[in-house]
């Protein structure tokens, strides 16, 4: 499961803060050749020197008067409404890089405080951004509907790049504050991304995590990158020992890590109730206009999905041949396979497992993954996790992975690489304006690649126990990525409920909450140690508001599109390829589904239970 998916670019609607909609995901260069701090990827393509780089951050703080003198102009006509937000656009592109610079920078070492404090400052500069052009919503939603659309109608330019983000802020003209309130809201994003940061320094750099000795003689420091390589140790007692090290120095930290989440949660009940929304919950989907039944009806038929999950554990029992399951019994593979990986191995079986997708894009992801947009290996100081950035528009995608050379590596490269792709094809079709695709369709083109990786492994599989191996590993992919996200979606929602209900939110009271989770998902006859529900705080997600749901709803969306394309010819392609093209030029849902799928119904999530069912079916024929 990847950690840290991050793109992001800034619609039309500034008032938005850019420090909502930053980063994005990924890295690609088998060979390339180590940068500062170690790092492979090359950053000159954004700015040749921090010189270069700094010159541009000035010319943005610069321009922040001018985009605010826009201030009144808009009802001028079309043609001064197209000369604004051209020029808004602009400055936004190039913020962007600036932004991306210093995000990737900061990120090769995070110990590194010179670079910290240049991704600060780039995060106070999105924070003026936002308040120099928190107008913008207002004046539109003053100018009416009818007015609007007679501009689009009359303008080339606004009809091109502009119409779908206008067309926005006209719907969301409920939530949207006058522009003093807009610029204030704007202001604030700044504050309110605290406790992220709090969260991310305590991880990063502040906890000290404790080293331990496994039984074949390795010594492991359990920081979030040390815990991922190691939760699936062959033996048990080191799986314990892992779990009890990690989770026993996490919880020390109990009410620090809590007292961070409640401020973040605070922070999310204001802003909704700033713009006048029930719910948190539904002042998240709102952006991207997804009905809140998605979000409920995920839940719901997850948990009538539960017996499923629950037979898989009962066949993981059986399978590594234990008296009992406990919560550090769920990451061993079913069978084990010593093959290593190399990134070499990584490129050439993922453009040979996304052949199905078409000769373009194998060609397009094969000059990509040779170049140097890549930081795939762990090292001590770098950011744990992994994401490919793809908000540089004109530039190229940078991804930052931490990969182990097994099939967890492999599978995370095929990821990554998908999101990357996404940006390439997305940014090859649309304006800047639109191209910036949002999260909910964002993990169907990871999620699809890495189906077709585990088809493309199978079918190379010579042995039953190969064939064992890849589908545990899918049994585990549909278990990490829908199950387990669904879970973390049934948590968020519950303690956005406790928040908004003035409960008292503390880091014990939140681990009992998702303890009571763990309980129910895992099933009766499944042992959950009371010490590893602090699990909660290792969620990075948990930070990026009613996040986690859309990687359950695009893996159940992605496993769709690639049967469909892999039982079908050109057009199934097609119509996968067209949802990433599509960028952001509307709504997601309504994306997804010209291409052939509902979300708003129970049936992709029924389908992909149907098949996680189909998976175990197929091991126990195997095992006879």
């Amino acid at each position: 499961m990847i950690e840290t998916d991050r793109r992001g670019a800034l619609g039309l609607a500034a008032a938005l803060p850019l420090a909502s909609a930053l980063p994005s995901l990924f890295a690609g260069a088998a060979h390339a050749a180590a940068g500062p701090n170690g790092a492979a990827w090359d950053l000159t393509d954004l700015f040749p020197d921090l010189a270069a780089w700094d010159a541009a951050r000035k010319e943005v703080v610069a321009a922040l008067p001018r985009l605010a003198a826009y201030k009144g102009t808009l009802g001028q006509g079309a043609d001064a409404m197209a000369k604004a937000f051209e020029d808004i656009s602009a400055v936004t592109i190039k913020m962007m890089r600036v932004y991306v610079h210093a995000s990737l920078r900061a990120d090769e070492d995070v110990r590194i405080s010179a670079n910290q404090e240049r991704n600060a400052q780039v995060e106070d500069l999105a924070s003026s951004f936002g308040e120099a052009t928190a107008w913008t919503a207002p004046e539109v939603l003053a100018l009416g509907k009818d007015k609007v659309e007679s501009y689009i109608a009359g303008n080339a330019v606004l009809k091109g790049r502009f119409a779908y983000a206008l067309r926005k802020t006209l719907r969301q003209a409920a939530h949207t504050l006058d522009a003093k309130g807009e610029q204030i809201l704007a202001a604030a994003s700044s504050p309110l991304g605290g406790p992220q940061t709090i969260r991310e320094q305590l991880f990063n750099s502040d906890i000290p995590w404790p080293t331990v000795s496994l039984s074949d003689g390795r010594s492991q420091r359990l920081d979030a990158q040390g815990y991922t390589l190691t939760r699936d140790a062959p033996s048990r007692e080191d799986r314990k020992t892992v779990f009890d090290s990690f989770f026993g120095q996490m919880g020390k930290f109990e009410s620090s890590l809590g007292a961070a989440m409640a401020a973040k949660l605070k922070g999310d009940v204001f802003e909704a109730r700033m713009r006048s929304y029930p719910s948190s919950l539904a002042g998240a989907l709102s952006g991207d206009n997804v009905p809140e039944s998605v979000y409920r009806t995920l839940i719901a038929e997850t948990d009538a999905g539960l017996p499923q999950l629950h037979r898989s554990f009962e066949l993981r029992r059986r399978m590594l041949k234990l008296p009992d399951m406990h919560y550090y019994d769920i990451y061993p593979p079913l069978v084990s396979m010593e093959r290593k990986f190399t990134l070499t191995d990584m490129r050439n079986i993922t453009l040979k497992a996304v052949a199905p997708l078409g000769p373009d894009y194998v060609k397009r992801l094969g000059a990509a993954t040779a170049a140097k947009w890549m930081d795939p290996l762990p090292r001590p100081g770098k950011r744990p996790g992994a994401y490919m950035n793809g908000s540089a528009y004109g530039v190229h995608p940078y991804l930052l992975l931490n990969l182990g050379e097994n099939y967890e590596g492999l599978s995370t490269y095929a990821h990554e690489w998908g999101h990357a792709m996404h940006s390439i094809l997305a940014d090859s079709v649309q304006p800047f304006e639109l191209s910036d695709y949002p999260i909910f369709t964002a993990e169907i083109a990871s999620t699809c690649n890495e189906v077709l990786l585990t088809e493309y492994m199978l079918a190379q599989a010579k042995t039953k126990e190969e064939k064992i191996y890849y589908l545990g590993m899918r049994l585990e992919g549909m278990r990490g990525t829908f199950f387990r996200q669904a879970m973390f979606a049934e948590f968020e929602l519950k303690m956005h409920e406790m928040a908004e209900a003035g409960e008292g939110l503390s880091g014990e009271s939140l681990t009992r909450v998702y303890l009571d989770l763990l309980k129910r998902y895992h099933g009766p006859n499944f042992v959950i140690d009371a010490p590893y529900a602090i699990e909660w705080a290792y969620i990075p997600h948990f930070y990026s508001q009613f996040y986690v749901y859309k990687y359950a709803t695009s893996i159940a969306a992605g496993t769709w599109f690639a049967h469909s394309i892999l039982n079908g010819g050109k057009v199934e392609r097609e119509r996968y390829l067209d949802v990433l093209r599509a960028g952001g030029s509307a709504d997601p849902v309504d994306i997804i589904k010209a291409s052939g799928l509902d979300m708003t119904g129970p049936e992709p999530y029924r389908g992909l239970v149907a098949d996680f069912g189909a998976t175990i079916d197929a091991i126990e024929k195997l095992l006879g």
